[in-house]
């Protein structure tokens, strides 16, 4: 035993205030400004707190399973299963999303250097099998997800210099110099904590249909490959008083039914087989829901507002292969496709084309650049094309809708400018002789409604000399096309965050190009777009932020990496009328884990 004198006393004292002085514990992470919610709320505003329990929900699932774990590169997971059995660090509400509030952990180590980010366990935290979950679980799944998961994960978290615990119940993400990642401790808030003990003698990185053992308000109860997953309501869920859960998961029992296409689940919704369906089909909404169940109100069909991001659904090139490495002919194949036609004939009008990789943030690239945009751009100005300067971007337009002629001559044009010209009625790269010619991807959970999209596509690229084909693959086949890269061109979405940052790195970095299994399925390889992403997740002022999500828009949107396709700006819902809904007027969509079962 070490003998501590007065005066070393007196000094030790001194460091640890210090250290301590250093820090704040915090009962949030706020991005940017306040939180909108005080420390000791007690819900959410968008929620019924004291909303009935019990009761049933069938939800539809589409394509295939035979994995539940989610964070590998292997297999096609269940995806929704982690997120009902499993919880994370912290939570965002839809109605500050710019705010982690604590789930698993207490408390937030926050010091004014920002070299860390440290959670302090809710001391109350426990897996499904009554085990507390500690800071070696913290510890085991982010090194699991990062070293042995997916590739992309490695690279989202690219910024951690180490993870290390501190105590059982506290745990800290130790940064790399430098990286001045501000989103950082926010997204380390939000991946799946797993338990240690439970993955013991198991492969993280093999597909799995052992349930991993979770910390949320259910766990699976039983299952059938590719037909359904039932979930129970944990009865001992430990974090169902928690602020950021009450009014959350009312239901005792959810099940999953998987369907192949998304138009087999409106006569399932019919005939009873599942309990709600979000619509996707703009003709189905418009005309397929005109019956008696309908009409008597047993089957409600509603509006749902919400303030969500646009999906960014687009058809996306694969430029790693030669006939697309040229903008103008992306540009080209853009003009021919007429959405204005579409939208009007297929799609009664529902849909708004996308205009912007961040449509309906508040963050979009329009008009021409200025002030912090305009100076980050210019330090660009020898690798960026005047275009990005000097004409604000549009999306494609058809000025007569049962006229694409104007636009496919544009398209001609362009692609003789790029070194094409006709050859025996072919459009043919004159310095190869190789006809230009196209397969294009999607799945079959959505293939059917493209069908009639494509269609006309297909035939105004005939009229300019290109073969086209559209294949409607199996969703495992489909997926392993685009892990892979094997593809001309596919239908491809993405989720977009309402605060863009890390995961932009995976979707356009250099760094991801050519990591199978990774979002970048484009292939993307710009210095410029490179340095703005740096530029964006280091940005320390919202107005910075802004700044750069908008020049990063605007250079990705001058490159015409995909041609965009269309959004909507609320959630079609159909249900059974046996449920009920908080009252808000947030525009918070179809969240229908918010809803509760009506008495019988």
């Amino acid at each position: 035993m070490k003998i501590i004198t007065a005066s070393k006393a007196v000094l030790l004292g001194l460091m640890l205030w210090a250290t301590s002085a250093q820090a704040k514990i915090a009962d949030c992470i706020a991005l940017y400004g306040e939180s909108k919610y005080a420390a000791d709320f007690k819900a959410f505003d968008y929620v019924n707190p004291e909303a009935p329990q019990g009761g049933k929900i069938v939800l539809p699932a589409y394509g295939t399973f035979d994995n539940f774990n989610p964070y590998i590169f292997k297999g096609v997971a269940a995806s929704f299963v982690p997120a009902l059995t499993m919880e994370t660090l912290g939570f965002s509400p839809t109605d500050d999303p710019f705010t982690v509030y604590p789930l698993l952990a207490e408390k937030f180590d926050l010091p004014e250097d920002k070299s860390y980010v440290g959670f302090i366990l809710n001391p109350k935290a426990r897996f499904a099998d009554g085990t507390a979950v500690t800071a070696d679980d913290v510890v085991f799944s982010f090194n699991a997800i990062t070293q042995k998961g997916s590739p992309v994960y490695k690279m989202y978290y690219a910024d951690v210099e180490r993870v290390e615990k501190i105590s059982d119940r506290e745990v800290r993400f130790y940064f790399k110099e430098g990286s001045n990642n501000k989103e950082l401790p926010m997204i380390l808030a939000q991946f799946a904590i797993f338990s240690a003990k439970d993955w013991e003698g198991r492969e993280f990185d093999k597909p799995t249909l052992q349930v991993p053992l979770g910390s949320g308000p259910y766990r699976v109860s039983d299952f059938q490959v590719n037909k359904y997953v039932t979930l129970q309501k944990n009865p001992d869920y430990w974090g169902k008083d928690l602020p950021v859960r009450r009014g959350f998961y009312n239901f005792d029992v959810v099940r999953y039914d998987y369907y192949q296409d998304t138009t087999v689940t409106l006569q399932a919704l019919f005939a009873g087989n599942i309990d709600a369906r979000e619509e996707y089909i703009a003709k189905i909404w418009m005309t397929g829901y005109d019956n008696d169940l309908i009409k008597s109100g047993k089957v409600k069909k509603e509006v749902i507002e919400h303030n969500n991001p646009a999906t960014l659904q687009n058809f996306a090139f694969n430029i790693r292969r030669a006939k697309f490495a040229d903008r103008r002919v992306r540009k080209a194949l853009d003009l021919a496709f007429n959405f204005e036609w579409a939208n009007e004939k297929l799609f009664y009008n529902q849909y708004r084309r996308l205009f912007s990789y961040f449509t309906n943030t508040g963050m979009e690239a329009t008009g021409l650049p200025s002030g912090k945009e305009l100076e980050i751009l210019e330090k660009y100005l020898a690798e960026l094309p005047a275009s990005v300067f000097d004409e604000p971007y549009q999306p494609t337009f058809n000025p007569q809708m049962n006229n694409a002629r104007p636009n496919l001559k544009k398209a001609v044009a362009l692609l003789k400018e790029a070194g094409y010209d006709f050859k025996d009625g072919k459009m043919v790269n004159l310095a190869t002789g190789e006809p230009l010619e196209i397969e294009i991807l999607s799945n079959s959970a959505n293939g059917a409604t493209f069908t009639k999209v494509m269609l006309p596509y297909i035939e105004n690229l005939r009229k300019i000399g290109i073969k086209a084909v559209f294949r409607n693959l199996e969703v495992n086949i489909f997926k392993n096309r685009l892990d892979n890269f094997d593809f001309d061109m596919a239908i491809v979405s993405y989720p977009v965050s309402q605060l863009p940052g890390n995961e932009q790195r995976e979707y356009w970095g250099s760094a991801s190009a050519e990591m199978k299994g990774s979002n970048n399925v484009i292939g993307i390889q710009n210095k410029v777009i490179d340095e703005l992403l740096t530029g964006l997740v280091s940005a320390q002022e919202k107005a910075d932020y802004v700044a750069y999500v908008k020049a990063l828009d605007r250079v990705l949107l001058n490159e015409n990496y995909m041609i965009m396709q269309w959004y909507s700006p609320y959630s079609r819902v159909a249900y059974w009328d046996k449920f009920g809904q908080p009252q808000t007027d947030l525009k918070i969509g179809f969240q229908p884990f918010i809803w509760w079962a009506k008495e019988e």
